[in-house]
């Protein structure tokens, strides 16, 4: 079966979006996780599609313009998984959405629907959130791994990763890699209940 492997960027205090909805302390939006390689398709919740489409579009169509998301220019990984994301198919887990303009976005309605994508044929599958989208499907037992990057700073104010989670759930600490600027990635497991 395939693993569905949650990735997120988040602070030193557990956050995964500042106060203006959005983590404003990544530089980069790109696979820092190093899944490129690894999934086939991505599923990702209503709330954070609809700014990620826009985003990577504009990114792809002009990699030499500053980026609506940060400051400056794209980087050249991020112009890779911008590419690498219009040819990928998105799965946007919604109840209201029912239309997008990537050609490979397709609707699922529930934790069902990401349990039958797991059981396809094919690499694994990326979830990246958002945060009540990663929290749900972690409750519903549907994670296999959970890839975190931490960035060297309390944010203070904003939303918090796990704040939709509804119940308490084991990980194992599979890799801890020091990464630049402070950071550290972290890969956890989940175990079963």
């Amino acid at each position: 079966m395939r693993k569905l492997i949650a990735g997120m960027k988040i602070s030193l205090d557990g956050l995964c979006e500042g106060p203006e909805g959005y983590a404003d302390w990544v530089e980069a939006w790109s696979d820092d996780y190093d899944l490129m390689s690894r999934v086939d398709a991505c599923v990702l919740g209503a709330g954070m599609y609809r700014n990620y489409e826009p985003y990577w579009t504009s990114v792809q169509n002009e990699p030499d313009k500053p980026h609506w998301l940060g400051d400056g220019l794209p980087t050249p990984a991020e112009i890779d998984w911008a590419r690498f994301a219009a040819r990928t198919p998105h799965y946007v887990l919604s109840s209201t959405l029912t239309s997008a303009l990537w050609p490979n976005t397709s609707f699922v309605c529930g934790a069902d629907d990401v349990a039958a994508l797991k059981r396809q044929p094919g690499k694994d599958i990326y979830l990246m959130g958002g945060a009540r989208t990663t929290a749900s499907l972690i409750d519903a037992g549907l994670v296999d791994e959970l890839r975190l990057i931490v960035y060297p700073l309390i944010a203070g104010e904003g939303k918090p990763l796990f704040t939709a989670a509804e119940r308490r759930h084991e990980l194992e600490l599979q890799k801890v890699q020091q990464l630049s600027r402070g950071r550290v990635g972290l890969t956890y497991g989940t175990v079963a209940a």
